[in-house]
């Protein structure tokens, strides 16, 4: 247990503040410090907002997930942080604050890839990830199907959604609804009472010509938007509950029905399913059931995990530690849009990773000369 690596992980793509701390593939700490209450105001996330919550929370947080894996920072074998994708405002207060540390402590910097981690995090639940895994990953800013053989190295993207992630539609029909920001948690709610088959929304892209692994929800969500109008100006109360539940299962239909397409054409016999979409409860039920009739074995963390956490950052950089990965150099910056084929941001020199306190020394008699 003791020869695992320890790594702590900083998460700020976002609204979460995340700080989490693994060995290996054991959770020891989840801290998360949300500013989702400021932004629910606004409708949606103001990044300025995210980012000066980022930066008040930062060190507590570390703190509290140090405290809870009953840890000193000393004992740390590397800091990971997402470098991206994400909103770049947030994501550099990630990227400082993780060199700040790592360089004060003399430990090597991984700047990891946010829907990487979202696949890794499974390990901290089920156990090593087989290779490889067909992940589907469905979030408020990503609804992608990826390809890994190899988490640290080898990520690749069979499809993902041309306009609107689900998240973002299940945000807009919520506001539609007058239900409130985040969407996602409060459909999920409605829908439980609603029936899925009362009305007949449009599933988006799953023609015959159509690409058979992409996503589009922009059609979903004009007509749902369109359905509810019409109601309102013909003065009827509309049936959030059933509206609900069928613009959901729209939603789920067309994304397990892909996932299971792509598993059986691939030859892969696990599903995994991350991102903040993960939680919905309606999405969990049908993905089990769609992959226990192809004979695929589902992996869906719990939800904690599902949504933006450091955890899942630490998971990742864990992971790269024990593989050897190459470590990411100083001036490693924070990048919106970091493709997912980059698992992570390696440095371009490699002599320092083999020699981290070499480097750590020259710096420090700088600091202090």
């Amino acid at each position: 247990m003791a020869d695992e690596p320890l790594v702590l992980g900083i998460e700020t793509s976002c609204d979460e503040t995340g700080v989490g701390v693994v060995r290996g593939t054991t959770l020891l700490a989840d801290a998360v410090a949300s500013s989702v209450d400021e932004h629910a105001r606004f409708g949606g996330v103001v990044p300025e907002v995210a980012s000066r919550a980022h930066l008040e929370a930062m060190v507590p947080t570390i703190g509290r997930a140090l405290k809870e894996a009953g840890v000193s920072a000393r004992d740390l074998d590397g800091i990971a942080v997402t470098a991206g994708p994400g909103l770049a405002g947030a994501l550099l207060v990630g990227v400082s604050a993780a060199k700040a540390y790592a360089y004060a402590l003399g430990k090597p910097l991984y700047g990891v890839n946010h829907l990487a981690s979202h696949i890794c995090v499974d390990q901290l639940e089920h156990g090593p990830l087989p290779e490889p895994t067909m992940a589907l990953l469905v979030s408020g800013g990503h609804s992608s199907l990826l390809l890994s053989s190899d988490i640290t190295s080898d990520v690749r993207p069979m499809g993902a959604t041309i306009d609107d992630a689900a998240g973002e539609a299940f945000d807009k029909i919520a506001r539609v609804l007058n239900l409130g920001f985040p969407g996602g948690p409060v459909i999920d709610r409605y829908a439980r009472e609603g029936d899925p088959s009362a009305i007949a929304f449009p599933r988006g892209l799953t023609g015959p010509r159509d690409p058979a692994y992409d996503f589009s929800f922009s059609g979903l969500k004009t007509a749902v938007a369109r359905w509810i109008e019409a109601k309102r100006a013909a003065g009827e109360e509309v049936p959030v509950r059933d509206v609900s539940a069928s613009f959901q299962e729209a939603v789920v239909d067309v994304l397990t029905r892909k996932a299971v397409r792509a598993c059986k054409d691939e030859g892969v016999d696990h599903l995994m399913i991350g991102g903040g979409v993960a939680a919905n409860t309606r999405l969990r039920a049908l993905a089990r059931e769609r992959c226990e009739a192809a004979g695929i074995r589902l992996r869906v963390p719990r939800p904690k995990l599902c949504t933006d956490n450091g955890a899942m950052v630490a998971a990742l950089g864990a992971e790269m530690v024990a593989r050897n990965r190459a470590a990411s150099d100083w001036d490693l910056s924070a990048d919106s849009s970091l493709p997912v084929t980059e698992p992570h941001v390696p440095g371009h020199s490699h002599a320092h990773t083999h020699d981290h306190d070499h480097v750590h020394e020259v710096s420090k008699e700088n600091l202090y000369s």
